[in-house]
């Protein structure tokens, strides 16, 4: 194993030992974000009201080091107040850029899904090219720029869906399972002390582990990362394999491959290892492939889900030796 992948590793145990101070069990939802920290791509978080998705993101803002923004999406939620726009500025007799909460490192857009179409769209660009356009103007966006959305799946009422080509930026749909009985009763006897987990992260006992500049130095090292072909060829027939089956009615696009191999790849390294295996494929096809397909209606009425399709795409592709 080379030096920059043990330095790599050595700095996801860190995050890990970091975020733990806080987050009280999900240990995979923590590998899940690590994932989409060390490719530097997007994530969906998904988890009933009061389950820590707001905390979780908070708090990996806080180990990494970077400029964090949080927006609250509301109906009434307008493109600009995004991306900021110009005023003029009357002394200077000139417009000046006023630039909005987008222009950060790390971008929480809380509760994503309750503003419209036109308001969702002012991240698409930023999200694919890290640039923000305002009036005509392009302004870049730091290397190290990651959304990560929160979206309550049990409210409707006042919730818009998320535009399919918006969908397809995320790289992953993390879903936050509720805790076990032991975890819940560690957290309520938590809070009946000091060390509740938003009074932890208000205190100094979590500390940044890398800053925004290192972690894209980190991300290079992530590279180096042995992927032979018959990995790669598998992860492309598990995708593929979305677009022919006779449940699905839009199935995983170009983006979904590259998607998948890249969450594989940095799953190895968040579990420790120079090299990908199947197991990694199957480990993040599910996250990166449930919130980009639609299912044929039939099938949707009965009950099938997204998920049972790729687990059974799982069984059917034949797994390289």
């Amino acid at each position: 194993m080379n030096q920059g992948l043990q330095q790599l590793i050595a700095v996801v145990q860190a995050l890990k030992g970091e975020l733990g101070k806080v987050i009280i069990g999900q240990h995979e939802v923590i590998d899940r974000v690590l994932v989409a920290l060390l490719t530097g791509q997007h994530a969906l978080i998904e988890g009933v009201p009061g389950i820590g998705k707001t905390l979780l993101v908070r708090t990996l803002a806080k180990v990494v080091g970077g400029r964090f923004s949080r927006i609250q999406f509301t109906p009434d939620l307008m493109p600009s107040d995004i991306t900021g726009s110009n005023i003029f500025n009357m002394k200077e007799n000139e417009f000046v850029l006023n630039p909005g909460p987008i222009f950060c490192n790390f971008l929480l857009a809380d509760e994503i899904n309750r503003a419209p179409s036109k308001t969702q769209s002012a991240l698409l660009q930023a999200m694919q090219e890290r640039l923000v356009t305002i009036d005509r103007k392009s302004y870049s966006l730091p290397a190290s720029f990651t959304v990560f959305a929160t979206q309550n799946p049990v409210e409707f009422e006042g919730t818009y869906p998320l535009p399919e080509a918006q969908k397809d930026r995320f790289m992953l749909k993390i879903t936050m399972p509720p805790p076990t009985r032991e975890e819940e009763l560690a957290l309520v006897r938590r809070t009946l002390g000091n060390d509740a987990p938003e009074t932890v992260l208000a205190g100094d006992t979590v500390r940044c582990v890398i800053s925004a500049d290192d972690l894209v130095t980190l991300r290079r090292a992530l590279m180096t990362l042995v992927v032979q072909d018959e990995i790669a060829a598998y992860a492309l027939e598990v995708v593929r394999a979305t677009r022919s089956h006779h449940a699905v009615l839009l199935g995983g696009g170009p983006r979904a491959s590259q998607s998948l191999i890249l969450a594989a790849r940095a799953a190895a390294a968040v579990a420790g290892r120079d090299f990908i295996t199947p197991d990694d494929i199957k480990l993040m096809a599910l996250p990166v492939l449930e919130h980009r397909l639609i299912l044929q209606p039939d099938y949707e009425i009965e009950g099938l889900t997204p998920a049972e399709v790729i687990a059974s795409i799982l069984q059917e592709v034949t797994v390289p030796r």
